[in-house]
């Protein structure tokens, strides 16, 4: 086997897994496979790769199940989100980067943490709260390219089913990823490596979409939020782990 044949393989069985997380949870490919893959096949290569796979897997997911997307808090996630990137791009260029991290670190395993010893949280009933969220996960996508953990937050709060909380979080990430594919390809980064890489792929992201849209109908709803909290908690480590590290 010949070292591309086996760079291929690997960013495959990567891509593979992180579509199963995507497809069953809604959410979590990013974190997982970001950081393997950056260092396997570079940033340059890897952001576009991920973000043509996300929107190949929200894509598949919203013509199945776009009658699950609560269309208010979508659009007012979305909109929010758009405001929030400029703010989030003037962090990435001042000296908060540090605090900020440490800031988002603490906010999600902090929730988590709480949401799994005292499940019974009061559930956010308004819609306009989404614009709230929105706006934090806009700031955190603008700076980090991290927008998920505000919204997954959102759902929770929202105590939408796992059927609602998967199509939902595809309808909003659906709409910033038309913008970040879009700016992607502008940029130059559509290049014939990573649409190798992303060609390879499609055939198991196709069927670990449909093998995570099963397992989503049949994980129980409690174990379901559990699981949802315990993600947020490895994402929350991992950033809190690697923010440090870089102060070190």
């Amino acid at each position: 086997m010949n070292p591309e044949t086996s760079t291929v393989l690997v960013v495959v069985s990567i891509v593979a897994f992180a579509t199963l997380l995507r497809s069953t949870f809604g959410f979590a490919d990013a974190m997982f496979a970001m950081p393997i893959l950056t260092v396997i096949i570079g940033l340059k290569t890897a952001t576009p790769l991920m973000a043509i796979v996300a929107m190949t897997i929200s894509t598949m997911i919203l013509v199945k199940n776009w009658r699950d997307v609560r269309i208010k808090s979508a659009w007012r996630l979305f909109i929010s989100s758009l405001a929030g990137i400029p703010v989030g791009l003037w962090f990435l260029k001042g000296s908060h980067d540090t605090l900020m991290k440490l800031f988002l670190a603490f906010v999600i395993i902090g929730f988590s943490a709480y949401s799994l010893i005292k499940p019974r949280l009061t559930a956010i009933k308004s819609e306009n709260s989404a614009y709230i969220f929105g706006f934090f996960a806009g700031v955190l996508g603008g700076a980090y390219n991290t927008n998920g953990p505000p919204v997954v937050i959102y759902g929770s709060l929202k105590k939408w089913t796992p059927a609602s909380f998967r199509a939902t979080l595809q309808g909003y990430f659906f709409m910033a990823g038309i913008f970040i594919c879009l700016g992607h390809a502008f940029a130059g980064l559509w290049t014939h490596k990573m649409l190798s890489f992303y060609l390879f792929s499609l055939p198991l992201v196709l069927v670990f979409t449909f093998i995570g849209g099963r397992l989503n109908q049949i994980i129980p709803r409690g174990k379901f939020d559990r699981i949802i909290h315990s993600l947020l908690i490895v994402i929350g480590s991992f950033l809190l782990i690697q923010t440090i590290q870089g102060i070190t």
